[in-house]
């Protein structure tokens, strides 16, 4: 499936709205984790790495539609850990549904045909199955024999109920083009479109030997897209985003595009990258100092090519120059000829190293309430004692 007409119409409207309004940062999508907890200990996530009283902490409802209300993107995506997980999270998802918010649910499936009852079919929601390859890469990835096999499952039950499913699927470095288009092919057979990215490289992911840099991303994804002329895959990205990882434009990120509430809070300045967390939605917009990020201001932002800074980008550029995105997408992304000028890394400034402080920070208040909680219980037991004596 592509992006439904309902949804590209209504981001769209909104996009000029906002242009309308003068405003120069606004949301697309809100990256809502309601919990970090996975059924899966993947070698390249950065998002699983912390003590269980983090890993045991979930969002409520009411703290994802607050969040949802808060922030006003069109679309949220629910990422995780493993969203399924979440014992309230057929709930989230009605709420957000109610409010005409596009939904797509990340899953790894394997909690999938368990928990559809929970959901209902509907326009505004769509299950985004993760998926790096076929059955070898996938099972690699995720680093569990028979997840590809749960999955596909999983897919194909969720479409017989009714349900719009796409595969979201991140590329790293050693992917042969001939079987991420194998992939693609195999994608299309089932009915599915394909979210395709570059792995970001966590700083916490237990592997870092396999993430791809700028130049390997744009020549892997050139070979990529030259196999695909003419075998009209479903690629839900736009055309500007694919000729940006072809190497074609010289975007710089938008890292506001999609903000992203979790269980800390805002995390500052995107989806991929937390360095401090804030209360608000307002907050995290006005006191984040965007323009000390990105590639070519922060050396962790170097080799980032992601679809969560670089597809809003993308659209605003479609918005700002409608005909050359007609044209992109009408001609597909350019595989051949010289690329765009790469970003100046001569001024980035180096990288900070604070995630241990604020997993330090969050479990001193854990301790602190439980010591709150302790001294309270042990209080009333005392005054129940002096009431009996």
């Amino acid at each position: 499936m592509a992006v439904p007409i309902l949804q590209q119409i209504r981001v769209g409207s909104y996009i000029l709205k906002q242009k309308l309004k003068g405003n120069k940062r606004y949301p697309l999508v809100l990256m809502l984790e309601p919990l970090f907890r996975c059924n899966l200990a993947c070698a390249g996530c950065g998002k699983i790495d912390y003590p269980d009283p983090i890993l045991n902490k979930r969002l409520s409802v009411q703290d994802c539609l607050d969040a949802a209300d808060e922030c006003g993107a069109p679309i949220v995506a629910i990422p995780g850990g493993e969203p399924l997980i979440h014992k309230e999270i057929g709930e989230v998802v009605a709420g957000l549904v109610k409010r005409k918010k596009f939904v797509s649910l990340c899953t790894n499936a394997l909690l999938l045909e368990k928990k559809l009852h929970l959901f209902k079919p509907s326009p505004y929601l769509f299950f985004s199955v993760h998926l790096d390859g076929l059955q070898e890469e996938h099972d690699k990835s995720v680093c569990q024999e028979g997840v590809f096999e749960k999955a596909i499952k999983g897919i194909k039950t969720a479409q017989d109920k009714g349900f719009q499913v796409n595969v979201n699927a991140t590329i790293f470095d050693g992917a042969k083009p001939e079987r991420v288009a194998a992939f693609l092919d195999y994608a299309k057979e089932i009915g599915v479109g394909v979210t395709i990215s570059p792995g970001y490289a966590y700083e916490r992911a237990p592997d870092q030997e396999h993430f791809l840099n700028r130049k390997k991303t744009k020549e892997l994804f050139r070979d990529i897209l030259a196999l695909g002329k003419g075998r009209k895959w479903t690629l839900n990205h736009s055309s500007l985003y694919l000729d940006f990882l072809a190497g074609n434009e010289s975007y710089h990120c938008t890292p506001w595009g999609m903000p992203t509430r979790n269980i800390f809070g805002w995390q500052k300045p995107c989806y991929l990258l937390g360095e401090g967390f804030v209360s608000s939605y307002k907050e995290l917009m006005e006191t984040t100092d965007w323009d000390t990020y990105g590639t070519g201001n922060y050396e962790k932002c170097a080799n980032c090519m992601a679809h969560c800074g670089y597809e809003p980008t993308a659209a605003s550029d479609a918005l700002a120059h409608p005909l050359k995105a007609l044209m992109s997408a009408l001609r597909g992304p350019r595989t051949t000829g010289p690329m765009a000028k790469e970003i100046n890394m001569d001024n980035q400034r180096p990288a900070k190293y604070i995630f241990d402080n604020q997993v330090q920070d969050f479990m001193s208040d854990v301790h602190e309430d439980k010591a709150k909680a302790s001294a309270a219980k042990a209080k009333s037991g005392k005054d129940a004692l002096a009431k009996t004596a």
